[in-house]
């Protein structure tokens, strides 16, 4: 279910321009998971790190929560 709402919390990302703006300024896994909840993601911090399959792309994320997440 997690992985569910984080691809879905990173798809609404990509349509909302207020929330990609607000997702690029995020420095900690803290405020992604709040900033998640704020817009009714409930989303699990274990499920968004590697081995899991990354449900963001560069472009969405500060170059802190990419290398984070994605390992870049």
């Amino acid at each position: 279910m997690s992985l569910a709402q984080i691809k879905a919390f990173s798809e609404a990302s990509k349509a909302d321009p207020e929330l990609q703006a607000k997702l690029l300024e995020v420095q900690k896994i803290r405020e992604l998971i709040a900033l998640g909840k704020d817009y009714g993601f409930e989303l699990d911090e274990v499920e968004l790190y590697p081995p899991n399959e990354p449900q963001f792309v560069e472009a969405q994320l500060s170059e802190r929560m990419q290398k984070a997440l994605l390992r870049v």
